[in-house]
Protein backbone atom coordinates (compact mmCIF):
# COMPACT_ATOMS: atom_id res chain seq x y z
CA UNK A 1 0.00 0.00 0.00
CA UNK A 2 2.86 2.38 0.83
CA UNK A 3 4.40 2.15 -2.67
CA UNK A 4 1.11 2.97 -4.41
CA UNK A 5 0.52 5.84 -2.01
CA UNK A 6 4.05 7.13 -2.57
CA UNK A 7 3.47 7.09 -6.32
CA UNK A 8 0.38 9.25 -6.05
CA UNK A 9 1.99 11.46 -3.42
CA UNK A 10 4.79 12.17 -5.88
CA UNK A 11 2.28 12.69 -8.69
CA UNK A 12 0.45 15.16 -6.47
CA UNK A 13 3.63 17.17 -6.05
CA UNK A 14 3.88 17.18 -9.83
CA UNK A 15 0.56 18.99 -10.12
CA UNK A 16 -2.53 16.82 -9.68
CA UNK A 17 -5.61 18.77 -8.64
CA UNK A 18 -8.39 17.97 -6.17
CA UNK A 19 -11.12 15.65 -7.37
CA UNK A 20 -14.50 17.24 -8.16
CA UNK A 21 -17.30 17.24 -5.63
CA UNK A 22 -19.24 14.01 -5.34
CA UNK A 23 -22.34 13.90 -7.50
CA UNK A 24 -24.38 11.54 -5.30
CA UNK A 25 -24.91 10.84 -1.63
CA UNK A 26 -22.54 8.29 -0.16
CA UNK A 27 -22.69 7.44 3.52
CA UNK A 28 -19.26 7.59 5.14
CA UNK A 29 -18.19 4.14 6.36
CA UNK A 30 -17.96 3.92 10.13
CA UNK A 31 -14.67 2.72 11.57
CA UNK A 32 -13.20 1.61 14.85
CA UNK A 33 -9.55 2.65 15.00
CA UNK A 34 -7.08 3.13 17.83
CA UNK A 35 -5.63 6.53 18.57
CA UNK A 36 -1.98 6.92 19.54
CA UNK A 37 -2.85 6.23 23.19
CA UNK A 38 -4.63 2.95 22.42
CA UNK A 39 -8.20 4.27 22.80
CA UNK A 40 -10.75 3.13 20.23
CA UNK A 41 -12.32 5.94 18.24
CA UNK A 42 -15.36 5.50 16.00
CA UNK A 43 -16.52 7.79 13.23
CA UNK A 44 -19.97 7.76 14.83
CA UNK A 45 -18.40 9.42 17.91
CA UNK A 46 -18.56 12.62 15.83
CA UNK A 47 -22.21 12.30 14.82
CA UNK A 48 -23.78 15.73 14.31
CA UNK A 49 -20.45 17.36 13.42
CA UNK A 50 -18.82 18.18 10.12
CA UNK A 51 -15.83 15.83 9.89
CA UNK A 52 -12.74 16.09 7.72
CA UNK A 53 -11.10 12.64 7.49
CA UNK A 54 -7.53 12.93 6.27
CA UNK A 55 -5.54 9.83 5.24
CA UNK A 56 -1.84 10.71 5.51
CA UNK A 57 1.65 9.48 6.47
CA UNK A 58 4.70 11.03 8.06
CA UNK A 59 6.91 10.27 5.04
CA UNK A 60 4.58 12.01 2.56
CA UNK A 61 5.70 15.55 1.54
CA UNK A 62 2.24 16.73 0.35
CA UNK A 63 0.74 15.42 3.60
CA UNK A 64 3.24 17.39 5.67
CA UNK A 65 2.60 20.46 3.52
CA UNK A 66 -1.12 20.57 4.32
CA UNK A 67 -0.89 19.66 8.04
CA UNK A 68 -0.41 23.24 9.34
CA UNK A 69 -3.45 24.39 7.36
CA UNK A 70 -5.56 21.50 8.65
CA UNK A 71 -4.51 22.38 12.19
CA UNK A 72 -5.41 26.06 11.79
CA UNK A 73 -8.75 25.30 10.13
CA UNK A 74 -9.58 22.87 12.93
CA UNK A 75 -8.61 25.38 15.64
CA UNK A 76 -10.76 28.12 14.14
CA UNK A 77 -13.87 26.01 13.40
CA UNK A 78 -14.02 23.36 16.14
CA UNK A 79 -16.39 25.46 18.28
CA UNK A 80 -18.84 25.49 15.35
CA UNK A 81 -19.13 21.69 15.26
CA UNK A 82 -16.17 20.77 13.07
CA UNK A 83 -13.53 18.11 13.66
CA UNK A 84 -10.49 16.84 11.79
CA UNK A 85 -9.60 13.17 12.09
CA UNK A 86 -6.16 12.20 10.81
CA UNK A 87 -5.71 8.54 9.83
CA UNK A 88 -2.05 7.59 9.62
CA UNK A 89 -1.15 5.02 6.97
CA UNK A 90 2.45 4.75 8.12
CA UNK A 91 3.83 1.21 8.23
CA UNK A 92 4.67 1.54 11.94
CA UNK A 93 2.48 4.42 13.09
CA UNK A 94 2.88 3.87 16.84
CA UNK A 95 6.63 4.39 16.53
CA UNK A 96 6.70 6.85 13.61
CA UNK A 97 3.90 9.29 14.41
CA UNK A 98 4.54 10.47 18.01
CA UNK A 99 8.12 11.69 17.42
CA UNK A 100 7.09 13.16 14.06
CA UNK A 101 4.24 15.12 15.68
CA UNK A 102 6.44 16.44 18.48
CA UNK A 103 9.04 17.68 16.02
CA UNK A 104 6.49 18.99 13.52
CA UNK A 105 4.57 20.97 16.17
CA UNK A 106 7.75 22.63 17.35
CA UNK A 107 9.14 23.40 13.88
CA UNK A 108 5.85 24.72 12.46
CA UNK A 109 4.46 26.33 15.62
CA UNK A 110 1.09 24.58 15.27
CA UNK A 111 -1.01 22.71 17.83
CA UNK A 112 -1.95 19.78 15.58
CA UNK A 113 -4.21 18.56 18.40
CA UNK A 114 -6.97 16.88 16.45
CA UNK A 115 -7.39 13.10 16.76
CA UNK A 116 -4.73 11.04 14.98
CA UNK A 117 -5.72 7.41 14.44
CA UNK A 118 -3.84 4.31 13.33
CA UNK A 119 -5.21 3.27 9.95
CA UNK A 120 -5.15 -0.08 8.22
CA UNK A 121 -6.04 -1.61 4.87
CA UNK A 122 -9.58 -2.35 6.04
CA UNK A 123 -10.45 1.31 6.62
CA UNK A 124 -8.61 2.33 3.43
CA UNK A 125 -10.67 -0.21 1.47
CA UNK A 126 -13.90 0.93 3.15
CA UNK A 127 -13.23 4.44 1.81
CA UNK A 128 -12.93 3.17 -1.74
CA UNK A 129 -9.30 2.15 -1.64
CA UNK A 130 -6.90 4.95 -0.87
CA UNK A 131 -4.86 5.20 -4.05
CA UNK A 132 -2.63 8.01 -2.85
CA UNK A 133 -2.11 10.31 0.05
CA UNK A 134 -3.10 12.68 1.29
CA UNK A 135 -6.70 11.75 0.57
CA UNK A 136 -9.30 13.82 2.37
CA UNK A 137 -13.03 13.31 2.79
CA UNK A 138 -15.40 15.99 4.03
CA UNK A 139 -18.40 14.47 5.79
CA UNK A 140 -21.56 16.40 6.65
CA UNK A 141 -23.45 16.38 9.96
CA UNK A 142 -25.65 13.51 8.77
CA UNK A 143 -22.67 11.30 7.91
CA UNK A 144 -22.62 11.70 4.13
CA UNK A 145 -19.42 12.27 2.18
CA UNK A 146 -19.72 15.68 0.52
CA UNK A 147 -16.29 16.03 -1.04
CA UNK A 148 -13.06 14.15 -1.63
CA UNK A 149 -9.61 15.51 -2.37
CA UNK A 150 -6.73 13.40 -3.62
CA UNK A 151 -3.69 15.48 -2.80
CA UNK A 152 -3.81 18.90 -1.18
CA UNK A 153 -6.70 21.02 -2.49
CA UNK A 154 -4.36 23.63 -3.91
CA UNK A 155 -0.72 24.42 -4.51
CA UNK A 156 -0.29 27.18 -1.93
CA UNK A 157 -1.20 27.34 1.74
CA UNK A 158 -3.68 30.15 0.98
CA UNK A 159 -5.42 28.08 -1.72
CA UNK A 160 -5.56 24.99 0.49
CA UNK A 161 -7.02 27.07 3.31
CA UNK A 162 -9.59 28.71 1.03
CA UNK A 163 -10.72 25.44 -0.56
CA UNK A 164 -11.10 23.60 2.75
CA UNK A 165 -12.93 26.53 4.37
CA UNK A 166 -15.26 26.96 1.39
CA UNK A 167 -16.32 23.30 1.43
CA UNK A 168 -16.56 23.08 5.22
CA UNK A 169 -18.32 26.44 5.54
CA UNK A 170 -21.20 25.22 3.37
CA UNK A 171 -21.86 22.47 5.89
CA UNK A 172 -21.53 24.32 9.20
Amino acid sequence: MRRAALGLALATVAGLVPSPALAHEVKAPDFALKDLHGHTVYLHDFKGKVVLVNFWATWCPPCRYELPTLSRVYDSLKKKGFVVVGISLDENPKSAVPPFLASFRKENKVKLDYPILVGDEQVADAYGGIRGIPTTFIIDRKGFIRDKFIGPPGDTEQTINKNFRTDIGKLL
